[in-house]
């Protein structure tokens, strides 16, 4: 297990990606120093329902670092070093499936990596690990954003797959169709290695993902139109009252100790 010298700063993070640069309210920043380098902004660090919740958009707040360049390691690093043991990962993605449609949400259960060049772990050497990503998503924030959702009434999907992509480009049409021939729901480009490096931390982290398009390979089928940036963004700012409400109805319920077995992660994992 890796030794973080931890500040008790905040008990639940928030990642804010595309169209989510801010989330909380009288915040107080944060700048965290980290092993990898700096994190892609310094943490804003607030209050939700009496609970300390540290925010960092995973872009910087200007959107200044694309999906292949964010320094996913400094990022999870900085939030468990400010003392967090769970985190909420939203994402603005796509769809892969017609019955999944732009404004739903997607709680994921699984990942497929199809990224490259990425730093993806903190064991680089000498000390080896092999996590297990059998069920890499958090099942206790998994069942409280279901939860939640469903209380809101939101459109939500238990469970899909998101299919990880490099970007900064979107998916050709050849590509996308092969993604969704596998069956895969969701299309996205910074769920690899943020859901990950988490777990190596032992750290508790779920992906909520709401969906602003259909990928490119369903254009044709029932008068669906190919993505565009400024469809996602437009679609993201439409719905982006849901996302924060969502969030913030489930951060009080994640504030109790954790039952999961995310803070075990590492056992047998570490060679030697």
């Amino acid at each position: 297990m890796i030794e973080i010298p931890r500040r008790n700063l905040a008990q639940i993070g928030v990642f804010g990606g595309s169209g989510l640069y801010q989330l909380l309210d009288n915040i107080e920043e944060v700048t965290i120093e980290t092993p990898y380098g700096p994190p892609s902004d310094r943490l804003m660090i607030g209050e939700v329902g009496g609970v300390k919740v540290a925010f960092l958009p995973r872009h910087g707040r200007k959107h200044t670092y694309p999906p292949h360049r964010i320094n996913y390691r400094a990022n999870v690093w900085a939030m468990a070093s400010a003392g967090v043991t769970r985190i909420i990962g939203p994402t603005a993605s796509g769809s892969l499936q017609p019955h999944v449609k732009p404004g739903d949400f997607v709680i994921c259960d699984q990942f497929v990596d199809r990224t490259y060049g990425r730093e993806q772990t903190f064991f680089d050497g000498p000390v080896t690990a092999h996590v297990s990503a059998a069920d890499p998503y958090c099942p206790e924030i998994r069942r409280v954003a279901l939860e939640a959702a469903r209380e809101l009434g939101l459109a939500v999907h238990d469970g899909g797959t998101v299919v990880v992509v490099q970007g900064p480009r979107f998916s050709t049409r050849s590509e996308s169709r092969w993604y969704a021939s596998q069956g895969w729901e969701v299309i996205n480009m910074t769920q690899y290695p943020e859901c990950i490096l988490p777990r190596e931390l032992e750290l508790c982290y779920a992906n909520i993902a709401l969906i602003t398009d259909y990928d490119v390979g369903l254009e044709g089928q029932e008068g669906i139109a190919p993505v565009t940036n400024e469809e996602v963004l437009r679609v993201f700012a439409q719905n982006i009252s849901r996302v924060r409400e969502l969030i913030f109805t489930m951060i009080p319920r994640l504030a109790g100790a954790r039952t999961c077995g995310c803070g075990m992660a590492m056992q047998g994992a570490v060679m030697g």
